[in-house]
């Protein structure tokens, strides 16, 4: 039986083409079906530099690999970790105890679950935040979730460290703040409609760190099965395997495999995204564990590059729309989610047929409530 796949975007058809050109109707649609079929899509974009890309996953392998006295220096739990570093055993896996994630989990074939998180203590993954958004003219009602940058000590990184996250975080912002452009123009909204919404987001550059050689055995959790609780999740490729998503037409687990050249990005619905479409597009489930590939790849780099440091680094961005923002089901894309619910053939094994109240609230208030699912806010 053959491995199921992700849908390919490529975002080089509308960037090069007229807005209203059959290919970038076309291209928008895929993206919008995409986001609705599996909560996730591969963007193909000719601006990607891989050698970026490289770039900061070595700064960020050498800042993770600083003492842990270090890099206490740059936690900030006060601002709910929003900025600067999250050490190992903090985040814990929100689906470990709530209930409508373990019932989406108990729905899944045995044999496509993930691993088993209901006894998983916090995550053995730290977590950098380096925040992209642009500060509201405004005085924000959520001061904490747009708190200024923590910039690393040390020397030899803090000359880095800002032109590097900078220059890496702009592509990934670039690219998802247009694949929102074509979602929307795929739903039939407005083209901005987005982008507008997210104008003052807390936009956060978020490099996990996971250490292989403390973390070493197969099968060990990593980040346990979970959503993203904020609009659009993109992905740099990474140098170790390990993520693993879930489609929500299938549900069936798909091990993220990029391919193996070309200029690739990958993007994944959150809870922000959910909200805001009334459930028509759905958050997407991952997780990420040390697996076979994981460790053929540790055994490779070990021969290739025995001087660098043995840990995984995830290339991520979270796209986040305003914390002032209004978030409230729009109507036209509420409808066409009661349309599939109802329609049951569509609906994949993660996808409970049952009707999900989305209340109205601040955007900030959203982030909040899922920052203390996930014990991360008092």
């Amino acid at each position: 039986m053959s491995m199921p796949t992700l849908p390919v975007i490529d975002l080089d058809v509308f960037l090069t083409q007229p807005e209203q050109s059959d290919a970038v109707l076309w291209e928008c649609k895929k993206a919008a079906d995409a986001l609705i079929s599996h909560g996730a899509l591969l963007l193909h974009d000719s601006r990607v530099s891989e050698d970026d890309n490289s770039t900061f996953l070595d700064l960020l392998e050498e800042y993770f690999a600083q003492p842990e006295s270090a890099l206490k220096q740059d936690e900030r739990p006060e601002l709910g970790y929003q900025v600067g570093v999250t050490l190992e055993n903090t985040e814990k896996p929100k689906c470990a105890v709530d209930e409508p994630c373990l019932d989406v989990i108990a729905r899944l074939d045995p044999a496509e679950r993930p691993l088993d998180i209901t006894a998983h203590n916090p995550d053995p993954k730290c977590r950098f935040f380096w925040r992209m958004g642009e500060t509201p003219p405004y005085e924000t009602a959520f001061p904490g979730l747009n708190a200024a940058n923590v910039v690393p000590q040390a020397k030899e990184l803090r000359e880095r460290w800002s032109p590097v996250m900078e220059k890496w975080g702009h592509a990934m912002k670039t690219a998802v703040e247009d694949l929102g452009e074509m979602a929307a123009i795929g739903l039939g909204l407005p083209r901005q409609t987005f982008k507008d919404a997210g104008k003052y987001g807390p936009h956060l550059l978020a490099p996990t760190a996971s250490d292989l050689v403390k973390y070493s055995e197969k099968d060990t959790i990593l980040a346990g099965f979970h959503t993203d609780l904020n609009f659009l999740t993109i992905h740099g490729r990474s140098r170790y395997p390990g993520l693993h998503i879930w489609a929500r037409n299938t549900g069936k687990r798909i091990p993220v495999k990029f391919p193996a050249t070309g200029r690739y990005l990958l993007v994944q619905a959150g809870k922000q995204l959910e909200h805001l479409s009334g459930g028509l597009i759905k958050a997407g489930y991952h997780e990420v564990v040390v697996n076979e590939a994981t460790l053929q790849v540790v055994e490779k780099r070990k021969t290739e590059f025995p001087s660098r440091p043995l840990i995984r680094i995830s290339s991520t961005f979270f796209w986040h729309l305003s914390s002032d923002y209004d978030l409230a089901p729009n109507p036209s894309l509420a409808a066409r989610a009661r349309a599939l619910r109802a329609d049951t053939v569509n609906l994949g094994k993660i996808d409970p047929v049952e009707d999900y109240v989305y209340e109205p609230m601040k955007v900030g208030q959203q982030v909040q409530n899922e920052l203390r699912h996930i014990a991360l806010l008092a």
